[in-house]
């Protein structure tokens, strides 16, 4: 007997018939209950969305699917906030409500719903829509960029939803959205600093701006740019702090400088804790 997605997140109750495990051992230090009758391995750290989402799968399989930010981390364009909850759709009849998990009561056409591994999500195309007609505005642009990204799509495909879905939650606000996203963003972060400085009325930088070399042949891509000001904006992620990463920013940024370019290099840090120090640094850049 099989026991869908045993080891990782498992229904106990199939796992003890199965023979691979007892209730005492399930109730012991070994495995934590995430969900009624749902159990993931026990570790130091918490569960990240990635197991949550596929614990919430297990709880609600048969008649439901992953969607939200669940979906997104699924799919491969993990967008969500560091709290974002597990979340499911479930049909409107179903009223199941559990700690860490948002049920979304909606009915999906099957165009809607694909497969991924041994779990169901919807679309990417139907995962964007949802998140970007819900929460904050920053996040819902946040979570469009990141699925129009990952899957290459215009972000005005969404409209087609809005369009079939006229009385959905939220679905006034979509145009909102739309009009901030822009699927070059190359990371979640990078929308939140583009949209800082959008939202605090300075000019919408470009994203993912080539700045050539014609001597060498080769161009560097800067996050966000005014070209006509020679300003670049980076996001720097973890990735930056390896050895090599080190070693190949210096040498790109020093071009950038001798070709005329006045770099600013942010952090999660200074994105999330640092706002106004943002504004007034790119601010003092445009009116120089």
């Amino acid at each position: 007997m099989s026991v869908p997605g045993w080891p990782v997140a498992f229904r106990g109750s199939l796992a003890v018939a199965a023979g691979l495990v007892t209730w005492d051992r399930l109730r012991g230090p070994r495995y934590r209950r995430l969900f009624p009758d749902v159990y993931v391995p026990a570790v130091p750290q918490a569960p990240d969305l990635a197991l949550r989402s596929r614990a919430a799968y297990r709880l609600v399989e048969g008649c439901g699917v992953l969607s939200g930010w669940s979906a997104a981390e699924i799919l491969g364009a993990s967008c969500g906030p560091r709290d974002a909850p597990a979340e499911v759709t479930v049909p409107g009849r179903d009223r199941r409500t559990h700690p860490g998990l948002r049920v979304r009561r909606d009915a999906l056409h099957p165009g809607e719903i694909i497969g991924v591994d041994d779990l169901r999500t919807t679309t990417p195309l139907r995962t964007a829509f949802d998140l970007g007609r819900s929460g904050d505005l920053v996040e819902a642009v946040v979570a469009v960029d990141a699925l129009a990204h990952r899957f290459v799509f215009n972000p005005d495909l969404l409209l087609n939803f809005a369009v079939r879905y006229p009385r959905a939650r939220g679905v006034r606000r979509l145009c909102e959205v739309l009009a901030h996203a822009d699927r070059r963003a190359m990371s979640p972060m990078e929308t939140r600093l583009r949209l800082l400085l959008v939202l605090a009325g300075l000019p919408r930088p470009v994203a993912q701006h080539p700045v050539q070399d014609p001597l060498t042949r080769t161009a560097v891509w800067l996050d966000l740019a005014y070209p006509d000001r020679r300003i670049g904006i980076e996001y720097e992620g973890g990735h930056h702090t390896r050895p090599e990463t080190v070693l190949r920013d210096a040498g790109r940024y020093t071009g950038l400088v001798d070709r005329g370019w006045r770099i600013y290099r942010y952090t999660k840090y200074e994105i999330l804790g640092e706002r106004d120090l943002i504004l007034a640094q790119i601010s003092r850049a445009l009116d120089a």
